[in-house]
């Protein structure tokens, strides 16, 4: 089997798996988590959102995050960005790259954004384009892109559209969300056939959520067919609001376990990650999500 020889983590927990907890996290306690993801050998962290803190409280103080990380040579520091607010907000904080966040199902982009697609993608031509100028670079999401809690299954030609059109806008990267974890390999590769007509592989990246048991062989399908760009999240951090019961994104120790096993270079130190695994579940008093980091500090005691 030909897989990447190396893999690329984007580190998704201070963000999208800490915006969704109930309860307030202290600032401090963001800030030791990016500070001790920062090293592990990752090089890509998602580290706050500025967005509306209506809609968002948990993000509310990303800028406060940002100010206070300490800077590891090499590392980028990303932050979601839905419009120009935003983006002039993360600027002013010191962000290394942003997102936009799309999505392949009508209905998801009403109840998530408030808005169509067609107007969604609208929103984000001028943010890319400053945020070009700037030189900062911009990447894409697509959420839903195998199946939506409202419509049901979503077709690849939906996907392969809004991706080609966020590549066009200027994104250098394009993250494929199964957001609410119902993709299989077979749904998977479907899906990734039909957008690797039009956007380059090494462009694409695969965001899978764990709801239903499947993201670590969806992820070994995407390798496979030669994705070698993946989001995670230590310890398994977050959820879905829209699936009851999701479990969240794909653990990052999770990954690493799998990309150890074949042989996949990633230049990052599972041991590193599962102690911060079981660090940051404590501090957020909740159970650690990830199979692999459990069982490896089970065994270290």
């Amino acid at each position: 089997m030909n897989y990447p020889s190396t893999v690329k983590l984007v580190e998704v927990g201070p963000r999208d798996g800490l915006q969704n907890e109930a309860r307030t996290i202290p600032v401090e306690d963001k800030v030791e988590l990016v500070n001790r993801l920062s090293q592990t050998g990752l090089k890509t962290i998602e580290t706050g959102s500025f967005v509306s803190a209506k809609w968002v409280p948990q993000m509310a103080n990303s800028d406060e995050v940002f100010k206070r990380i300490e800077r590891f040579e090499g590392v980028t520091y990303s932050a979601l960005t839905p419009n120009l607010f935003g983006l002039n907000a993360a600027v002013e904080a010191g962000v290394d790259e942003v997102a936009v966040f799309g999505a392949a199902s009508e209905s998801f982009s009403q109840k998530n954004i408030n808005c169509s697609i067609a107007e969604s993608l609208a929103r984000f031509a001028p943010l890319v384009e400053a945020a070009t100028a700037q030189g900062i670079a911009v990447r894409g999401y697509v959420s839903c892109v195998v199946g939506c809690p409202y419509e049901g299954a979503i077709e690849p030609s939906a996907v392969a559209e809004v991706a080609h059109r966020l590549l066009d806008m200027g994104c250098y990267e394009i993250s494929l969300g199964d957001t609410i974890g119902v993709g299989t390999p077979n749904s998977v590769k479907q899906m990734l056939t039909a957008v690797m007509q039009t956007i380059p592989t090494h462009q694409l990246a695969m965001h899978c959520h764990d709801t239903y048991g499947q993201a670590i062989a969806n992820i070994h399908s995407a390798l496979q067919m030669g994705i070698s760009i993946f989001d995670s999240s230590v310890a398994g951090l977050g959820g879905c609001p829209y699936a009851k019961g999701a479990s969240g994104n794909v653990a990052t120790e999770d990954v690493l376990y799998l990309l150890n096993g074949l042989g996949i270079h990633t230049g990052v130190n599972l041991d590193q990650v599962v102690a911060i695994g079981q660090f940051i579940s404590q501090r957020l008093e909740r159970d650690n999500q990830s199979k692999a980091g459990k069982a490896l500090a089970a065994k270290t005691g």
